[in-house]
């Protein structure tokens, strides 16, 4: 069985602004990726063929259009093939619609794994992307994305392995 999770935003700002915001993605003036999640790094500036991740997730660009449009292929956790990306699509010269589309097939006991704990932590993070990309365009979120008791959980208990799993 195959993943789709999508998210998206129509922000007020036009195509060449927003796809800035992906193009800086793991950069020092990231303004997409959000404060206090494990942070997105690339073992070099953003291009096809650059290996990269945040937290336990590892991935190799696979397609990048600058201003428009990158692809990550997962390469780890082992079990999930797939890719994410992140996407502009222009609805007029000021309106443009932010997306990040995941497609995954998690493998075995990976279905598991990607219901109980990647998926809400997934879901958290890219919602709160797009909080962090309106901030960044607007300089307020409308409606700030606000995490359940579950997501809450998670990050407790990720923040507490986090030290055991860096070393």
């Amino acid at each position: 069985m195959t993943v789709l999770n999508v998210h998206e935003r129509t922000l007020p700002a036009s195509q060449v602004t927003v796809g800035a915001l992906i193009d800086a993605l793991g950069g020092a003036d990231d303004r997409l990726w959000p404060p206090g999640w494990p942070p997105v790094r690339f073992e070099g500036p953003l291009a096809v063929g650059v290996s990269g991740g945040h937290g336990p997730v590892r991935y190799v660009v696979s397609h990048y259009v600058p201003g428009h449009w990158v692809r990550f292929r997962f390469t780890g956790p082992r079990g999930f093939d797939g890719f994410h990306e992140f996407s502009v699509e222009s609805l007029d010269r000021e309106t443009t619609v932010l997306r990040n589309t995941l497609v995954l097939r998690p493998h075995g006991v990976r279905w598991l794994g990607w219901l109980l704990f990647f998926r809400p932590l997934h879901d958290a993070a890219f919602r709160h992307s797009l909080d962090c990309a309106e901030r960044a365009l607007t300089g307020r979120v409308a409606r700030p994305v606000k995490w359940g008791w579950y997501v809450r959980l998670l990050r407790a208990a990720t923040a507490r392995l986090a030290p055991r799993l860096a070393a």
